[in-house]
């Protein structure tokens, strides 16, 4: 057993999502989306390196005394796996540890709209997952990957940097690949997938133009693909995916997208006021004709409005979806007030004047 184990344990005692290391400073755990710091003695550069490197394969420990970054995963059986990231800042090695579970939560489980569930039955196409860093986008995937697993007879085939969930295999065959471990990048991987016979391809993040492009790829030669973005809507998500390319190909880009695209799925984390734990706030767009015609001509502005008459298809907005919450008292009004796109709907729901001088 690692020394660093012991801090996984009381990680996964107290719920926390996060696990913060840097030297000069005390652990630190965020929990519910907090950061808590825990009564442990503040460690050196030296000592904390010693217990970092415990648990690092070799090759990684190499690339990380290179770059000064890295990521990999790690494993305690029974327990979870870790996405762990080490970086060198002032005063010496850091690290961050994210918490996988070792059990995959179902759409069900997870609370998520039905619609969600659905996505797991497009024959092809792109479905993207977005949102800001810690906001659960894996676990979604995870989720409609495990529906995937159970509900058809396909090749599944994830790439993630590192790999987090792990799926066994059900009624469908499923391979991970990490990239730096069994491929160099996630554009070698994607090109090398379309020769590997899969029907559905996870991206961990459509971090590139050459990315994207070849996920655009797949999903228009028959495979359903998903990937996730650091995007905070639907819009933006839209907008950001053709604003990669250069100009003078993001008209014949739209048309592609628009044809593509099938489903894009925001969310944001909230803390809840009535129970232990967190709770998602999904903004859905189906892409139906109407929504691929708003793409094919540049106007992305009309997207939030063709959601709000989209109902019947399970498309939401994000401010329908936080509302929804607020009423159920499940969130705070201050955190739905932060977070909604239209403040003014909001901010009578506030004990106080909001504070943030830039909505003035």
């Amino acid at each position: 057993m690692a020394q660093i184990d012991a801090f996984f344990k009381l990680m996964n005692d107290e719920g926390a999502s996060d696990l913060h290391m840097m030297a000069g400073q005390q652990p630190v755990l965020r929990i519910r989306g907090d950061m808590e710091r825990i009564k442990f003695k503040t460690m050196d550069d030296e000592t904390l390196k010693q217990m970092l490197y415990e648990i690092c394969p070799e090759d990684k420990i190499k690339i990380f005394e290179e770059t000064g970054d890295m990521d990999f995963g790690y494993e305690i059986p029974g327990l979870a796996r870790y996405r762990c990231n080490y970086f060198q800042q002032k005063y010496g090695i850091g690290a961050v540890f994210r918490e996988i579970p070792s059990d995959i939560l179902t759409v069900d489980q997870l609370g998520l709209p039905k619609v969600v569930a659905k996505l797991a039955s497009l024959p092809k196409g792109l479905v993207l997952v977005t949102g800001p860093t810690g906001s659960g986008k894996s676990t979604t995937l995870a989720a409609i990957l495990d529906e995937c697993n159970k509900t058809r007879k396909d090749h599944i085939l994830t790439i993630e940097d590192p790999i987090e969930f792990v799926h066994k295999s059900q009624q469908c065959v499923i391979n991970h690949r990490e990239v730096g471990t069994h491929t160099k990048t996630f554009t070698a991987a994607l090109r090398g997938a379309l020769r590997e016979d899969p029907d559905i391809i996870l991206v961990g993040e459509l971090r590139d133009l050459e990315t994207i492009s070849l996920a655009m790829e797949a999903s228009m030669t028959g495979h359903l693909v998903f990937g996730t973005l650091h995007t905070m809507n639907a819009m933006k998500t839209v907008d950001r995916v053709v604003e990669v390319f250069p100009a003078n190909q993001q008209g014949q880009v739209r048309s592609t997208l628009a044809d593509a695209l099938k489903a894009v799925v925001s969310q944001t984390l909230f803390k809840r006021v009535d129970v232990k734990g967190r709770v998602a706030a999904l903004e859905i767009l189906i892409c139906t004709p109407a929504v691929r015609n708003l793409i094919r001509e540049s106007k992305t502005y009309q997207i939030p409005s063709v959601m709000q008459t989209g109902k019947k298809y399970g498309m939401q907005t994000l401010d329908d979806a936080i509302m929804a919450h607020l009423e159920k008292k499940r969130i705070s009004a201050e955190d739905a007030y932060s977070n909604c796109i239209e403040k003014a709907k909001f901010a009578k729901f506030l004990k106080k004047n909001p504070v943030d001088f830039t909505e003035i």
